[in-house]
């Protein structure tokens, strides 16, 4: 593992240096000033994240396209399609606080009967573990689980627990699990409300942890559910491609020191319960994001956690809309933040601090993206007799944006270059057009997320203390008036960037459109991406179709959760 990890670190510097090379050409005309000092610091903070995507992207690229099993290259696993070994007791455990249950249990109904029917049914029990408040919400939930229960061909192993409160967010809930509920059991797989696994996913994790007694954690790459609505539809096209790629070369470089995502995963119980207690913070606050925290202190106990990255069989929902993703990304926020706390916990491996850091980088350099297109457009209006370096900052620009989204860029290739894989996108023509919409979707988003990120790490001293809320999953319209009332800084804060960019000329101005156009496109991308007409109109010409929603048969080897997407999918356009 040292050279490969040697090899990463190498990736990383040299991405650094080369874009480094290419900034200095395009500031250097015209002499050095202050805005061009605080573009060429915040650079130097953004480039450890931007390398590390490059070389995430390239070994992942690089190991799918040569290696014949690519799964087994940096996960070797037992598999799960021959004769089953007899499997140890295991506890499927989905955490839920204020959910629909009618969502949320289809699938818990075909992956019962799935297991049924592929492996001992009877090594697996359904826990359903609630935090849900006291009212009307929690006796819908009680009632709708016990109807779900006496419908089960063995009702006796399906359970139901609500705690009376939130103590500890999710974290508390599973531990509380394990402490009081868990006997007997060996493995436990984890389930959030949205998630969703097929049988063979499942036994493969179960299959891998017995092939490897020092493994805690088993954690599958997660892709999105099908969608109706255009922003989940366009969202997930990416991140399938981005993490297939990311997953593969960071489990070839970090082996049995990965991450965990605290759902779809199967875990050893015995080591987690005794490590996995989450201590609070200085201030007395529970951590809210559990799941890195709870890799690092168990690689810190001698045990191993290791990335599954293979697609199938794994899913998870996606926001609905702009709304909600951001909601999602700042409760993120605020506890990849808290990592900062934990960076000294003792015992821990270099590798279980890395990812902590991660995991905060991961957030971090947002604000450094902000400070250097605010540098940028005060450059442009203060320095407006120097001629634009043209040449210099597009080959920057394509470098850099190159470099960040190179997971995904080299995922899209990866299936462009696979006549098989091709084929379950469409064809290349619809590959390409769903790229395309993504990538230009994923510009004015980043630039949109960048601004709720950098006010919600301002506040972060200052605000209250951040809880596991509610999440809404149900696809909706929003309304020019919300859409507002949330992005009005983010359209202020894009036309003063334009403003100054304008003062240079148009050359500069079109330059900075990639970077900043979705400032100003902040409110209409929120209303129409929500739009039913717009997601309409990209199902019907099958633009950021998923394999899933290409292939009829691969419809029915699905579970009821993406009937119930392919219902909405096949709705007809509204009046």
């Amino acid at each position: 593992m040292a050279a490969r990890r040697a090899l990463v670190v190498l990736i990383v510097l040299l991405a650094a240096i080369g874009l480094g090379a290419l900034l200095i050409q395009v500031l250097a005309p015209g002499g050095w000033t202050v805005p061009k000092l605080v573009m060429m610091a915040a650079f130097a903070g953004a480039a450890p994240w931007t390398g590390l995507c490059l070389a995430n992207g390239l070994t992942g690229f690089v190991i799918l396209l040569m290696c014949r099993n690519p799964v087994q290259a940096v996960f070797p696993v037992a598999d799960a399609a021959a004769e089953v070994p007899p499997l140890p007791r295991t506890a499927i455990a989905m955490t839920v606080r204020e959910e629909d249950m009618r969502r949320a249990l289809p699938p818990l109904r075909r992956l019962l009967r799935d297991l049924d029917l592929s492996a001992d049914g009877d090594a697996f029990a359904l826990f359903i573990l609630s935090d849900t408040g006291n009212g009307p919400a929690a006796d819908a939930e009680e009632q709708a689980v016990a109807t779900f229960r006496a419908e089960d061909r063995e009702p006796a192993r399906i359970h139901y627990r609500r705690r009376g409160t939130n103590a500890g967010f999710k974290a508390g809930n599973i531990m509380d699990f394990l402490e009081h509920h868990a006997e007997g059991f060996d493995l436990m797989l984890t389930l959030d409300a949205d998630s969703e696994m097929s049988a063979a996913a499942v036994l493969r994790l179960v299959c891998a942890m017995l092939a490897d007694p020092t493994l805690a954690i088993a954690q599958h790459l997660t892709v999105g559910l099908p969608a109706p609505s255009a922003f989940p539809r366009l969202f997930q096209f990416g991140m399938r491609a981005g993490m297939r790629t990311w997953a593969t070369g960071q489990a070839w470089w970090q082996g049995d020191e990965g991450p965990y995502w605290g759902h779809n995963a199967v875990v050893r119980i015995a080591p987690f319960r005794a490590h996995c207690r989450m201590p609070t913070l200085p201030d007395g606050q529970h951590i809210l994001s559990h799941d890195q925290v709870e890799a690092a202190v168990l690689r810190a106990a001698g045990w191993g956690v290791r990335v599954l990255p293979d697609e199938s069989g794994s899913w998870e929902a996606h926001p609905p809309a702009l709304p909600e993703f951001l909601r999602r990304e700042l409760r993120w926020l605020a506890g990849n933040m808290q990592y900062r706390h934990l960076l000294r916990l003792p015992g821990l491996r270099p590798l279980g601090r890395w990812q902590l850091l991660q995991a905060i980088l991961l957030f971090a350099g947002t604000p450094l993206y902000l400070l250097f297109l605010l540098a940028a457009a005060t450059a442009a209006a203060t320095d407006s007799a120097s001629t634009f370096p043209t040449a210099p900052a597009m080959a920057l620009t394509v470098g850099w944006f190159g470099a960040l989204y190179a997971p995904k860029l080299l995922g899209y290739a990866e299936v462009a270059v696979s006549p098989v894989k091709r084929d379950r996108y469409g064809g290349l023509a619809r590959l390409v057009s769903g790229a395309l919409a993504e990538i230009g979707f994923t510009l004015l988003l980043d630039a949109v997320s960048a601004v709720a990120k950098t006010g919600a790490m301002l506040r972060l001293p200052f605000g209250k203390p951040t809880g596991w809320t509610p999440q809404n999953r149900r696809e909706r319209g929003v309304t020019w008036g919300e859409a507002i009332r949330l992005l009005w800084p983010q359209t202020v804060l894009g036309g003063l960037v334009f403003g100054g960019f304008a003062a240079s000329g148009w050359t500069a101005t079109l330059w900075a459109l990639p970077l900043a156009g979705g400032l100003l496109a902040a409110i209409p991308l929120c209303v129409l991406t929500a739009d039913p007409r717009l997601g309409h109109w990209l199902r019907e010409r099958q633009i950021a179709a998923i394999p899933e929603e290409i292939s009829a048969r691969g419809w029915r080897t699905v579970s009821a959760h993406h009937e119930t997407a392919l219902a909405l999918l096949a709705q007809p356009e509204p009046d």
